[in-house]
């Protein structure tokens, strides 16, 4: 949900490292419409320069001119904390949507080795969770943190940063290869399971793991739960429907198989007859998979998968942060 993590790190290990000072800037909360969620992040250098957003824009000129104003990296090093639009008038100073709040976390003094660290961790696909103190701007990584991907208290405030959810792809052709790519972009952890030798030849994709693995063998051992999918793109019967035979049974985020409606119907009643899928099992695969945006290209189809698992993942934290709400 926060695709540029491992950019805006990036850069600020980059401009820490080089000598620059750098503000850390993070989103607190937001209220009403917002661009950026819980956690984002983004970057003020000495000199004003900006990398990232927090606000799309709205309120960074504000947040520049005091943090290059000078003066603000020689305090006590405490984070500050900054809210905008928490008024009528403010809402139209900074041009927020109508009803919109936000608050900003401001760090002058990120450690350039924990950053480091953390980056490293992001290129291997794994999460972290980067824990900040308000009264002095002190921070430690850990694998573990409170439920969710972002908490707040009166201390400080804790961020989950990495891969947060899990896609299988079942195909390294050309389409499995653009949906991987696209998936990297949205914070997935991706895996392609591709167990033919001549499309393993000259995959070469950073970020995803390649497996040889059978696919019904690695769906098993990927542990499939809520924030994983599995998208089936062979068009190889002997393939996918290895995979769509175990995935179906398990609790996955998604379950899509490339196909026509033609072969959808055809793939359905072939689970059922000879896997012993049931009929609810079978409604869950996604199928022709995609939303129905007219693609036709290897590029366009991987577009409308990612496009519908974006659909989903948000229809799952909207469940998620209505029960959390209102819990029975």
């Amino acid at each position: 949900m926060r695709g540029n993590d491992e950019e805006v790190l990036s850069q600020a290990v980059a401009w820490l490292e080089g000598g620059r000072r750098a503000a850390l800037l993070t989103v607190l909360g937001t209220y009403g419409a917002s661009p950026r969620p819980p956690g984002a992040m983004a970057l003020i250098r000495d000199d004003g320069a900006i990398f990232g957003s927090v606000s799309g824009g709205c309120v960074e000129d504000d947040l520049r001119r005091e943090i290059a104003g000078g003066g603000f990296f020689d305090d006590d090093g405490a984070a500050r904390l900054r809210s905008f639009g928490l008024s009528v008038e403010e809402r139209q100073r900074y041009r927020l949507p109508c009803g919109n709040s936000l608050r900003v976390a401001v760090e002058a003094r990120p450690d350039p080795v924990q950053l480091a660290i953390l980056l490293q961790a992001l290129r291997e696909r794994r999460a972290l969770w980067r824990h900040v103190r308000y009264r002095d701007g002190g921070s430690r990584l850990s694998e573990d943190g409170p439920a969710g991907e972002f908490a707040e208290d009166a201390d400080g405030f804790s961020v989950l940063l990495g891969p947060r959810w899990r896609l299988l792809i079942i195909g390294g052709s050309e389409l499995g290869r653009y949906l991987a790519q696209i998936a990297l972009t949205l914070d997935y952890a991706v895996t392609v399971c591709e167990p033919r030798e001549e499309y393993r030849q000259g995959w070469d994709l950073p970020g995803a793991t390649l497996s040889a693995e059978m696919p019904d063998d690695l769906v098993l051992a990927f542990g499939c739960d809520a924030r994983a999918a599995v998208v089936a793109v062979t068009h190889d019967p002997k393939l996918d429907d290895l995979a769509l035979m175990e995935a179906l049974k398990l609790p996955c985020l998604y379950v899509g198989a490339l196909g026509s409606a033609a072969t959808t119907l055809k793939r359905k009643a072939r689970l059922g007859q000879h896997f012993g899928l049931t009929p609810a099992q079978l409604a869950r695969l996604h199928g022709p998979v995609g939303l129905a945006i007219g693609s036709r290209t290897p590029a366009e189809i991987a577009v409308s998968i990612a496009a519908e698992l974006v659909a989903c993942r948000s229809a799952l934290l909207r469940a998620e942060a209505a029960q959390a709400a209102c819990p029975t």
